[in-house]
């Protein structure tokens, strides 16, 4: 209790520094989140009907996300230095596995009759995809988007690593430190963003589930 309090209070004595950390936590993670996604949905909607591609597409990802968040924040600083956009640039990569995976899966089971018979009623290939393949599929889709929402909030806390800034930075000094009450500072905040990040996206998620397949 005492290490809490004493987080509190150095939160309440640098109320600058934590609101700047916080803000540049959220805007660096919906950045990469809003970039992914950005790439990913079309690309996945682009593949599903390709078998090869969808295959190729899934594969790489998959390799994608075996990568620690750590080991890809490392590979890119070499690369594109340190700060916010290489941070960026890292958690985008991190996040776009999931939400491909998931925009192939959903576009791919939409069922075959279904869209056999908006074939039947004229329907061009577009509007196949837009009318009828995309709403279907956009929970599993959405799946995919809350699974990376959850997973870049937590890594954009290694972000301090390479400049990034963030929550991560009172972490990171913590431990420099051995200062317990400046960790908490930033790992509380990081934890609770992350578990407010997956229930907002979760409920998102069950809205746009049919009620008849909501558990």
């Amino acid at each position: 209790m005492m290490l809490l309090l004493e987080a509190w209070t150095f939160i309440l004595e640098h109320p600058a520094r934590f609101g700047q950390a916080l803000y540049t936590h959220v805007v660096l993670s919906a950045a990469a989140l809003g970039t992914a996604a950005a790439i990913a949905i079309p690309l996945g909607i682009v593949v599903a009907d390709r078998a090869r591609g969808a295959l190729l597409a899934v594969n790489a990802a998959n390799i994608g996300r075996t990568l620690p968040s750590l080991a890809v924040l490392a590979l890119v600083m070499p690369v594109l230095g340190t700060g916010f956009a290489p941070s960026w640039f890292a958690l985008t990569l991190l996040a776009l596995p999931p939400i491909l995976i998931n925009t192939c899966a959903g576009m791919r089971e939409v069922d075959a009759d279904v869209v056999d018979a908006a074939r039947g009623m004229g329907m061009s290939a577009r509007e196949i995809v837009f009318r009828i393949k995309l709403p279907l599929a956009l929970p599993v889709l959405f799946a995919g988007v809350r699974t990376a929402a959850v997973q870049v909030v937590s890594g954009a806390v290694l972000a301090s690593y390479i400049g990034g800034g963030g929550l991560g930075d009172f972490i990171t000094a913590g431990i420099a430190m051995m200062a317990v009450p400046q960790l908490l500072v930033g790992a509380i905040p990081a934890t609770l963003l992350s578990l407010g990040t997956d229930f907002l996206f979760g409920r998102i998620q069950r809205r746009l589930t049919p009620i008849g397949l909501r558990t």
